[in-house]
């Protein structure tokens, strides 16, 4: 599933391509993708004549602002956004057309279907699910270590099932969590209420640490990620641990261990993460 860094970097690159482009009409031909409005034809009418004003992020949510509502759209394991010709025919995995007055198509394309999409006025999308009921955001003012300190001593769940858990930190989900608790040097299976002040201090650097590399190589790629414009990330050759089991720890040459934590995969070196 595309996690924060995949997900800003669909955002930068459909800012360069869609902002000021005016719809015409849409095209659904996956109707269960549309959460809100529950009839498919409002949603249709209501973003036919709006066009694309900005493009924001909330935790792994892309918001399309229009000119009168806000479109909530999370892709889910495999959900991708392409900027077509009108003219060239959408593939069977395309779900949702935009199709714009310059002639092209936004088009949002889904081999697993799990994708979902929510419409609302701008000035109510926070206040309605997917995006009411979301944690810290990792680089916003309010994610301080003092912040994240306070959420993670209340509760007792071990340290990754707390850190994917999107009503307290968003974003962040199995690739970035096992690499920002090796760099923190802390195992994913402490408790969180145990950690100690100087180990969220840690965590709270690693995650930004993490999160800020990898948005800047254009996310991971692992399976079948890529961005608006076809592109692959390049943050997975810097991988610490995720995905290495067998292969020995970039820092002290320990063989990399997989386990399950929370029913979740998980990668760690049994030296530099045994607190």
């Amino acid at each position: 599933m595309p996690e924060l860094p995949e997900v800003e970097t669909v955002r930068r690159t459909l800012k360069e391509l869609i902002l000021g482009e005016k719809i015409k009409d849409v095209i659904v031909t996956w109707p269960k993708m549309v959460k809100h409005p529950d009839d498919v034809e409002e949603f249709r009418h209501r973003l036919t004549g709006q066009s694309f004003r900005d493009i924001n992020r909330r935790g792994k949510f892309l918001i399309f602002e229009l000119d009168d509502d806000a479109l909530v759209s999370h892709l889910r394991m495999e959900g991708r956004y392409g900027l077509f010709p009108a003219e060239e025919a959408p593939d069977k995995h395309t779900h949702v057309r935009f199709l714009l007055d310059n002639g092209k198509e936004l088009r949002y394309r889904d081999v697993r279907k799990f994708g979902t999409m929510h419409l609302y006025p701008k000035e109510e999308v926070f206040n309605h699910l997917p995006l009411s009921q979301l944690g810290i955001e990792p680089f916003s003012d309010e994610f301080t270590a003092g912040n994240f300190g306070t959420a993670l001593r209340k509760t007792t769940r071990k340290v990754k099932p707390a850190l994917l858990d999107q009503c307290l930190v968003v974003g962040l989900g199995n690739i970035y969590v096992d690499e920002a608790l090796f760099r923190a040097g802390i195992h994913p299976e402490k408790k969180s209420n145990e950690l100690s002040e100087e180990e969220v201090t840690r965590l709270h650097n690693s995650i930004i640490e993490t999160l800020t590399e990898a948005v800047k190589m254009g996310g991971s790629s692992i399976k079948t990620y890529v961005n608006g414009q076809g592109e692959m990330g390049m943050f997975q050759q810097t991988l610490f641990v995720y995905g290495r089991q067998g292969e020995a720890c970039r820092r002290c040459g320990s063989e990399i261990i997989r386990t399950v934590v929370g029913g979740r995969g998980t990668h760690t070196c049994p030296e530099c993460q045994d607190s």
